[in-house]
């Protein structure tokens, strides 16, 4: 109890899907979106994973090399996630940052705070929660 379970996580992720199924009926099941970008050797630069469902889209973790921050390379990921958002039909897309990550670069690239939630993870931090609109 209360260590990771990739079991019951899939279990769970299973009788979520047959829920929203059937609370909309007619839409696509949800789907994984993810993407990344390696250098010319091969090695992971980044990478975002998330999903798509219907008209939405979120981006559940995203992380950069240290060494390739500020360089163009989350901004080369997130294009890369909402245009195949974009094409999957989604009209906008969710993310959340804590304070000490990337707010600002997700201000940067069209993201609008829409809530905070302060003290989270720290007192001293918050949890921040961003949409782009993607027409």
């Amino acid at each position: 109890m209360g260590g990771a379970d990739s079991d019951l996580d899939q279990l769970l992720s299973h009788h979520l899907d047959e829920f929203n199924r059937a609370a909309t009926p007619g839409q696509s099941p949800a789907r994984e979106l993810t993407v990344q970008r390696h250098n010319d050797a091969g090695e992971l630069l980044g990478g975002i994973s998330g999903w798509t469902w219907v008209d939405a889209g979120a981006m559940g973790m995203v992380w950069v090399r240290n060494n390739s921050r500020g360089v163009g390379v989350g901004g080369l990921l997130l294009g890369d996630f909402e245009a195949e958002a974009k094409d999957r039909g989604c009209t906008h897309l969710f993310v959340t940052s804590f304070t000490f990550q990337a707010p600002g670069f997700y201000e940067r690239h069209g993201y609008q705070e829409i809530f905070r939630w302060d003290g989270v993870p720290t007192p001293e931090h918050a949890d921040a929660h961003f949409r782009k609109d993607l027409t």
